[in-house]
């Protein structure tokens, strides 16, 4: 009686499941057939009566001045120069620029000066990425929020070829099956990493894992499993893209082992402006009197600005014992939006705590030549993210003649701050302790030992250049164009 019982519930369902998938599939088809239809409507042909391949790069914050940015530019850039009938579209949420401020930002930020005009789409939802609005679930939250993002750039503009250059992986089935695309991606850094996950499982204090949290072993457990059901979707999303790119040998290894995708999967190293960093004079007379060292990132949370402060802090309480040259840190970055000002502010207010405000200075968003005058005469190059992904502002540290110090993580460890024939390139650190004494060391290295170190940075510095970027760029995207 009960097996019967069960067969007549059992059989109902799985029916019902059946019409409901069905429905699904049906729904879905009609949608690609109307998304279809409206890209036909949507497209006109150029001036040879042939319709432009439409190339769109989703990235809503284009005019954001990072590293993220300069691959963008420089991207497009690339297949402007290589093919003729190819219209590059930027999908950005930055309304608050005109799309000539952004090309032009992009000139004066990295002195990238693109052949053709770029179409760019504006977006009205990009709040819904911000992970302000989301104080919990954040990276669940912003990947749903970048769905509806997506769909609002669908609607308004149907590529041939969709890119996300951005890290919005949860977009690319939505080009891919619905939109009717084929689909790549640059991956800057994994939403999720199993770096991240061994955090949560070793209730590690971070900036994404609260102090509340690791010391609760119910949250704690709860957060991994959380974070193991998104690194799944992570998975599933991502293993939809056609061409997968990634920047370095840290960011590869986590993309294979979550997405799996290994076949179309390569590095392709960001591009760096080598050159024009190249140029500056490494025999220039550092000031005998004044020591600068110089910070390059967005002020982002990761980015682990107070690291910098209070590693600088400890460095200059010792260095004061003695009769030392002054020292000056100079923390220079973009910042991208409300949240990354008030951060700005609390760096501030903590090298007013550590005593420290007089000999610290804060550029935000300045011209490419301001960027590159405070690297010519900086003698240390600073940065401290952990498991930094590539790491852009180290490379120019290094082609621009300062002597490196990292974080003994990610790119930098892996790709960059690594012994060049044989000799060394640079330095790196952990802790706020290893910051400081490596910074004493360096500066207490005679100026021909600097010298040296610095010629071996530089000499290593060439695979990150535009031209390697342009030629690894086409061989990957290659297939999209078949």
């Amino acid at each position: 009686a009960c097996f019967r019982l069960l067969c007549s519930l059992l059989i109902p369902a799985l029916f019902l499941s059946g019409i409901l998938c069905v429905c699904l599939v049906a729904l879905l088809w009609g949608i690609r057939l109307w998304i279809q239809q409206r890209k036909k409507q949507l497209t006109s042909a150029g001036t040879d009566g042939k319709r432009p391949l439409l190339v769109a790069f989703f990235h809503p914050y284009c005019n954001a001045g990072g590293g993220g940015e300069r691959v963008l530019w420089c991207a497009i850039r690339t297949l402007q120069k290589k093919y003729r009938n190819v219209t590059c579209v930027v999908y950005t949420g930055d309304k608050d620029a005109t799309g000539e401020e952004i090309v032009e930002g992009a000139f004066r930020r990295f002195n990238i000066k693109l052949p053709h005009p770029v179409k760019f789409v504006f977006l009205e939802k990009r709040y819904l990425v911000e992970a302000s609005l989301y104080p919990h679930f954040t990276l669940l939250g912003q990947s749903l929020g970048s769905v509806f993002l997506g769909w609002e750039a669908l609607l308004k503009c149907v590529p041939d070829i969709y890119i996300d250059s951005m890290g919005y992986a949860f977009t690319l089935p939505l080009f891919k099956y619905l939109g009717g695309c084929r689909v790549g991606c640059y991956v800057h850094y994994p939403t999720i990493s199993t770096d991240m996950l061994s955090v949560v499982r070793n209730q590690d204090t971070r900036f994404n894992n609260a102090a509340f949290i690791t010391s609760n072993p119910l949250l704690s457990k709860f957060k991994l499993v959380y974070y193991y059901f998104f690194a799944f979707m992570y998975g599933l999303v991502g293993s939809c893209s056609d061409v997968i790119m990634v920047n370095s040998s840290w960011t590869l290894n986590h993309i294979l082992s979550l997405w799996r995708a290994g076949a179309c999967t390569s590095v392709v190293y960001p591009p760096c402006d080598v050159q024009t960093f190249l140029d500056i004079p490494l025999e220039e007379k550092k000031s005998a009197t004044e020591y600068s060292i110089v910070s390059v990132s967005q002020f982002r949370p990761e980015k682990d600005h107070p690291l910098q402060i209070r590693a600088f802090a400890k460095l200059l309480k010792e260095k004061r014992l003695g009769q030392q040259p002054s020292l000056k840190l100079i923390l220079i970055g973009g910042c991208r939006n409300q949240q990354d000002k008030e951060r700005v502010d609390n760096l501030k207010c903590l090298c007013v705590e550590l005593g420290v405000s007089n000999d610290v200075t804060f550029r935000i968003n300045i011209p490419f030549e301001e960027l590159k005058r405070h690297l010519a005469e900086a003698t240390i190059g600073l940065h401290t993210m952990w498991n930094e992904h590539f790491g852009i502002g180290v490379v120019e540290c290094m082609a621009a003649g300062t002597v490196i110090l990292a974080h003994n993580s990610g790119g930098p460890k892996l790709d960059i701050v690594v012994p060049y024939e044989g000799h060394i390139t640079g330095f790196l650190a952990e802790n706020e302790d290893n910051y400081a004494e490596t910074m004493a060391y360096i500066l207490s290295l005679s100026p021909e030992k600097r010298l040296e170190i610095r010629e071996n940075a530089r000499r290593s510095v060439h695979r990150f250049s535009d031209q390697h970027f342009e030629e690894t760029f086409l061989l990957s995207v290659d297939p999209l164009f078949k």
